[in-house]
């Protein structure tokens, strides 16, 4: 593996030009406008699997959108890793908010990326991310590096939830075989201070419709005498948190995991720096859970937050308009031992009851998922500690995301694997959000350093 920095070096611009292709296309997997480009990306993925090495290569299809499933097996008695990945990406709304055009890739400089950074949605989370191993998977082949066997699944639903990603596992565990399921859809604390993701958070993602009157009325007519939805809508959510910012359903914090001092001083060892934090996203403070630091109200604490909210007149100028409907999205994030069904049940019956008898209130749960939290003693964590220490120079510091994998924990249970989550991406990636980008510093220290734990975790299973 010693000459995989010169591999990477000599064919960077191949591997950020084919990056770009792939990022042009709008696999927008939450909008059926867009079914066409899932499919078109589907293919672009499969063909480049085919040019890495993999030896059989088939798009799968899902009552949803595909699978692309690739594998590269040189000797059944070796380990086994399987890759997972996917290939769709978040609506990139507010468009008004981008500065380029989110599927016309742009690479610019940035203080946090001299080197450059890829502008597009997709390009970190997780067209790029995921497109890292294809790039490691040619470099072992075609350099005849390749320690153990390989498989890849590469999914188009992450973002809304990976619906029909656990009927395609339950229906092919054989084919899905491994010794360890390797991702990369998260990121590190720092360009030089490497870190291992070790657990996620759960997810319970509702959609909450109020409605009033039979039609939308004439406020200044109807206004005092009945019950406006979007008033009263604003209410029961404030009325979700308490002054503490503390989650205010009952039940919601019965079985949260509630960790050790010595965690929690282990955790505050992190680097980080809350005025460089404040700093980057330009607010004026911090704003959370009352007794836990920013570091842990990002990670190991539940989360409630309202992720859009709209009803009545939102156009230009002014209407005079007592809406008939309101409506918000409100996802959770949720800990260790929070079953995401129970309290997505929790959560309807008590926002139910907070609706006054001049309204009725809908409540549907879109999607959810539980939290993560895998060992650092395991072969696989060292073989992933090992690969960064080679290429950083330095020992990757184990640290929890606050972020969501909803079936990361079905893998696990599934298919019996351990799950090693080896993120490249920072978080002033913008993912989610307007001007997503990936470094390209990052995109290509990625394509370095995975083949590194091939070749370690192929090492400890002798």
């Amino acid at each position: 593996m010693d000459n995989v920095r010169s591999y990477v070096d000599e064919h960077k611009d191949r591997f950020v030009s084919e990056l770009v292709d792939l990022l042009k296309i709008p696999s927008i997997s939450a909008d059926s406008k867009f079914k066409n480009e899932m499919i078109t990306t589907a293919k672009a993925v499969k063909t480049q699997l085919e040019k890495a090495g993999c030896d059989l290569v088939e798009i799968c299809d899902t009552p949803g959108h595909p699978v692309v499933y690739g594998e590269k097996i040189i000797d059944k008695n070796l380990p086994t890793v399987l890759v997972y990945g996917h290939y769709d990406v978040q609506p990139p709304d507010p468009l008004d908010l981008w500065n380029s055009p989110p599927f016309e890739p742009v690479i610019k400089e940035t203080e946090l990326h001299p080197d450059g950074a890829i502008f597009a949605r997709g390009a970190c989370d997780d067209k790029g991310q995921m497109y890292m191993h294809v790039k490691a998977l040619e470099y072992m082949t075609k350099t005849n590096q390749l320690p153990c066997n390989v498989k890849f699944m590469i999914e188009g639903e992450e973002e809304v939830g990976s619906e029909h990603l656990g009927w395609f596992i339950e229906n092919n565990i054989e084919k899905l075989e491994n010794d360890v399921i390797l991702i990369s859809d998260t990121s590190m604390i720092a360009k030089d201070v490497p870190s291992i993701t070790t657990g996620l958070r759960g997810l319970s993602y509702m959609e909450v419709e109020v409605t009033g009157p039979n039609r939308d009325l004439h406020s200044g007519l109807y206004g005092g005498t009945v019950g406006n939805p979007i008033n009263i809508l604003t209410k029961m959510i404030a009325s979700l948190t308490d002054e503490h910012n503390h989650i205010t359903i009952p039940g919601f914090y019965d079985n949260v995991e509630e960790l050790s001092a010595e965690e929690r001083a282990k955790m505050a060892e992190a680097p980080y720096n809350e005025e460089e934090y404040k700093k980057k996203l330009d607010i004026n403070d911090v704003y959370g859970e009352a007794g836990f630091s920013t570091l842990e109200r990002g990670s190991i604490r539940p989360t409630l937050d309202v992720n859009g909210i709209w009803g009545g007149y939102i156009g230009e100028g002014a209407k005079t308009v007592l809406p008939a409907k309101a409506f918000a999205k409100i996802s959770m994030r949720l800990v260790p031992n929070q079953d995401w069904k129970e309290i997505s049940e929790l959560f309807k019956k008590h926002f139910e009851s907070l609706a006054p008898k001049a309204v009725t209130v809908k409540v549907n749960t879109h999607h959810g998922g539980y939290a993560y939290v895998t060992p650092i003693d395991n072969d696989a964590y060292k073989a992933a500690s090992k690969a960064y220490e080679k290429t950083f120079g330095k020992t990757p510091i184990p640290q929890r995301s606050g972020g969501s994998i909803p079936i990361v924990s079905l893998f696990e249970k599934a298919l019996k694997s351990k799950i090693i989550l080896m993120g490249f991406g920072q978080d002033t990636d913008a993912i989610h959000s307007p001007n997503e980008h990936f470094g390209i510093w990052n995109y290509l220290k990625g394509i370095e350093t995975i083949p590194y734990f091939f070749q370690n975790f192929a090492d400890s299973q002798k």
